[in-house]
């Protein structure tokens, strides 16, 4: 830099230092101030501050160490110097919402520079565009500052040119031109010590990852930034940013909006950059929209219109207000100025070049149909539609939306089921990437519409088999292929081991009265730490796993009925499989439905614990109404044979052998129509061995094991300390029978973490993915071992769902907390009807009926269900 002389060297060096090193630049910074330097020096000190204050500390103060350094520059008549601070003071102005300030400062600082330092100006201006949304002006920029940066061989700047221009080709839609200027960056950063540009460079990848449809990927390299930033000790609040936006497409949007939230309100506190809080704001709305809070989103959208509008930031600002557009649609204020809202964001998002132009064009024409508007409708749907074409997953899916929609409007149910169809496959395929079985399951809440318009139009139809195979396409699609085994990972195993002492500790702290906050802590970051890891299997089964056949389905069930419950616009339609064909009756409302199945459970609850026998005619009744609402007309037609019931998400905790055409029937329950025939047609493993385990702490101490032991004297029994985790699994793998009796917890907040207790803690869902094959049959002797988290469009999550793909045929577990003394007899009975080869839901039926009638045995005979088909 000219104006510098040789011995001003060391001090220069402090510059690059702030991205490879920022606390020890800071040291020697305020070091150099306190021996009072010239002011060339002094200028560079408050500089390396100002940067440091700008990205990690508080604005304000990095505006006075910044104004100080160009001062402190004029005073030593150095031009470039000047030039230099002039563009670090711009960007900060930029991001303090001083945008006009800002752009000035950088017109002074161009004119100021010459050569190298003008390049580096420019560089720093493009970043301020993209920033504000500018992508033409930053890529101009760019294109005139890179040929400089190379001659001069300045490998640092010309990285983070590359760097910039990647990420302006990726808001633009450009993922190729961005992943080549990334992995030129790259091989730059290599050759350097920047480490805080290196993080930067990891984090981009992971951008450029989701970008192209990897999350997986996406996820790994965004932790992996993280931890590079930890070391540094830096804030990573773009990359909060980034994170939010690819765990919403994971599904996970509460987890988003907790991310966005916690690093609002870290800013806040610091201090830090408007800029930075308007784009989390928008993530944060953006994440409250996708969990179903369009409240929050309405507050932090027009939270982020405002902030983006006083920075003049008018790329973000549309982008803002088509979230703010899509809450109030969200919260039901469709209208006409709703319409017209959303066609202009569209418009205006059109004109930046934005990937999110048809969503914007899908609101105003979904939105238009609603009111009737159907010229209006056609138009902004056609717009919307264009993006099936290409382009990643989630624009693809709402361009086939948008198609199915005209279809719909047009009264071409062809139409609607081909669209439908088209979309599906594309989610199929973007699913399947997916290694973890909980992103899998939530993913599919972006085709939930496409599933309903299908539905629709199939009902309409008037086609029975049709509405069955729609009701099926996306419906439990989890577990049509297993899961990608989690890798032999040493820091997963060892997150795994951890989360076991933990929480056993934690449950030894509570059982003495001791306090536990410090081990529930520890608790939560060791889960956080085991779902990321899940989270960045990358799946490795081809296609979209198994497609459901509906005339195979029939030649299987022989004289067993199949009952699949398909809710269309909120109404039950009972679809009767058997005899060779699909009968359609048709039921009461879900709401009504999931209403009663509470009291039921409530009721059951109550049952479990003496003194509750008065619920007993309650519960009964209850039963009554969720036969009428459920089964309806179905109930003269469901023959002499067994039956299965496959009810939607929202019903999986009905006890069904509680309504009075089921109670005596051979019953099983299946979370689809083609999980069963998979379950059925899965062949039992050679060699026949049983396992039966017996956890720590139940009232009844597992009475039936011994029992159970002693019947069968081949049996593998695991109690004790042998009870432990690892060896249980070692055991279960490819069983033939395992019978667990232990306590049980469902987990509603994370299901994976649903648990048995062992005796060196949980055994939990991610332990069972461990399993080259699960138990051909399983017995969970446990409370709440069937309860599930319903996610994603028609998925559930729990430990009979995490099983059924991993091999086993047959599971049978409860929904409900039972009486541990009743469960024993029935347990007992249960294995008496296996040993004389019934099938678990046969033996289930039989242990019911040789049950005490007292209401205690007979709730708890109820609260067991059969599932799967083995």
């Amino acid at each position: 830099m000219r104006g510098v002389t040789a011995g001003s060297a060391p001090v220069i060096e402090l510059l690059p230092m702030v991205f490879a090193d920022p606390a020890e630049a800071r040291a020697r910074a305020e070091r150099i101030l306190q021996a009072g330097p010239p002011p060339l020096h002094a200028s560079v000190a408050h500089q390396v501050l100002g940067i440091w204050q700008r990205d990690f500390g508080d604005l304000s103060v990095a505006l006075r160490h910044l104004r100080r350094a160009r001062d402190l520059a004029a005073r030593a008549e150095s031009a470039e110097r000047e030039a230099d601070v002039l563009a670090t003071l711009g960007v900060a102005l930029v991001h303090a919402g001083r945008t006009r300030q800002g752009l000035a400062s950088f017109e002074r600082g161009v004119a100021r520079g010459g050569g190298h330092t003008r390049a580096r100006v420019l560089y720093r201006r493009a970043y301020v565009w993209w920033v504000l949304g500018h992508h033409r002006e930053a890529l101009e920029d760019v294109r005139r500052a890179l040929p400089v940066l190379r001659q001069a061989g300045d490998d640092i700047w010309t990285a983070r040119a590359l760097t910039l221009r990647a990420t302006v080709h990726l808001a633009l839609g450009a993922v190729e031109r961005a992943d080549a200027d990334f992995t030129a960056a790259e091989r730059l950063w290599d050759t350097t010590g920047q480490e805080h540009d290196k993080a930067d460079a990891v984090e981009s990848r992971g951008l450029a990852a989701f970008r192209s449809g990897d999350i997986p990927v996406a996820l790994r390299l965004l932790d992996e930034a993280e931890e590079r930033y930890a070391k540094l000790g830096t804030p990573t609040f773009m990359l909060s940013v980034r994170r939010c936006e690819v765990l919403m497409a994971a599904g996970l949007a509460p987890e988003a909006l907790t991310e966005a939230d916690a690093a609002i309100a870290l800013l806040d506190r610091m201090g830090g950059q408007s800029t930075r809080k308007a784009e989390l704001l928008l993530a944060a709305a953006r994440a409250a929209r996708s969990a179903g809070d369009p409240h929050t989103a309405i507050a932090r959208a027009a939270d982020a219109v405002r902030l983006f509008a006083g920075q003049r930031r008018a790329w973000w600002e549309t982008h803002a207000r088509l979230v703010l557009t899509e809450a109030r649609a969200a919260a039901g204020r469709g209208s006409g100025r709703l319409v017209a809202d959303a066609a202009k964001v569209a418009e205006r998002l059109d004109a930046f070049g934005s990937p999110a132009a048809p969503e914007a064009s899908l609101l105003a024409g979904r939105t238009a149909l609603a009111l009737g508007r159907s010229a209006d409708a056609e138009r902004h749907l056609a717009a919307a539609a264009r993006s099936r074409r290409g382009g990643p997953p989630p624009a693809r899916v709402t361009g086939w939306a948008a198609q199915a929609l005209r279809a719909r409007a047009a009264g071409s149910a062809r139409g609607v089921l081909e669209a439908c169809r088209r979309g599906l496959d594309v989610l199929d395929d973007h699913r399947m990437t997916l290694g973890a079985s909980e992103l899998r399951a939530r993913v599919t809440a972006q085709g939930a519409e496409l599933a309903a318009l299908a539905q629709e139009a199939s009902l309409a139809q008037g086609s029975p088999r049709r509405l069955l195979e729609w009701s099926e396409r996306w419906r439990a699609t989890v577990l049509a292929a297993p899961p990608a085994r989690p890798p032999a990972d040493p820091a997963l195993l060892g997150d795994l081991t951890a989360y076991r002492e933990i929480a056993a500790r934690a449950e030894e702290a509570r059982s003495d009265g001791r306090p536990v906050p410090a081990l529930e802590r520890e608790q939560r970051r060791l889960e956080r730490e085991i779902r990321s890891r899940t989270h960045h299997m990358r799946g490795d089964a081809p296609g979209s796993g198994d497609r459901f056949d509906t005339g195979r389905l029939l030649d299987r069930l022989g004289d067993t009925r199949l009952v699949e419950l398909a809710v269309v616009d909120g109404r039950v339609h009972v679809l009767l499989c058997g005899s060779g064909r699909v009968r359609r009756f048709t039921g009461g409302s879900l709401a009504e439905a999931v209403t009663e199945a509470e009291h039921v459970q409530a009721g059951l609850r109550r049952l479990a614990h003496p003194g509750g026998e008065g619920r007993l005619p309650l519960v009964a009744t209850a039963g009554r109404r969720l036969q009428e609402l459920l089964l309806a007309g179905a109930v003269p037609h469901l023959g002499s044979g067994p039956v299965v019931i496959v009810p939607p998400g929202a019903l999986h905790r009905v006890p069904w052998a509680l309504l009075p055409a089921l109670r005596e029937r051979v019953l099983s329950v299946s979370p689809s129509a083609g999980s069963w025939l998979r379950a059925r047609e899965t062949e039992p493993p050679p060699g026949g061995r049983h396992v039966l385990v017996r956890g720590p702490g139940l009232a009844s101490g597992g009475a039936e094991v011994p029992e159970l032991a002693d019947r069968d004297g081949a049996a593998t029994v695991l109690e004790g300390e042998a009870a432990q985790v690892p060896r249980v699994l070692e055991h279960l793998d490819g069983a033939a029978l395992a019978h667990l009796a232990a306590h049980g917890t469902f987990r509603a907040d994370s299901p994976l973490f649903s648990a048995l207790r062992m005796a060196d803690g949980p055994l939990i869902v991610h332990d069972f993915e461990r399993l080259v094959r699960s138990p051909y049959r399983i017995i969970l002797s446990s409370c709440d071992t069937a309860r599930l988290a319903s996610v994603g469009a028609d998925e559930l999550l729990g430990l009979v769902t995490a099983l059924l793909p991993l091999g086993t045929a047959g599971v049978v577990a409860t929904s409900a907390p039972v009486n541990d003394a009743a469960v024993i007899p029935l347990m007992l009975a249960l294995h008496k009807g296996l040993e004389s080869g019934l099938s678990l839901a046969e033996s289930l039926r039989d242990a019911r009926a040789a049950q005490p009638c007292d209401p205690i045995h007979q709730s708890t005979a109820w609260a067991f269900t059969a599932f799967g088909a083995a």
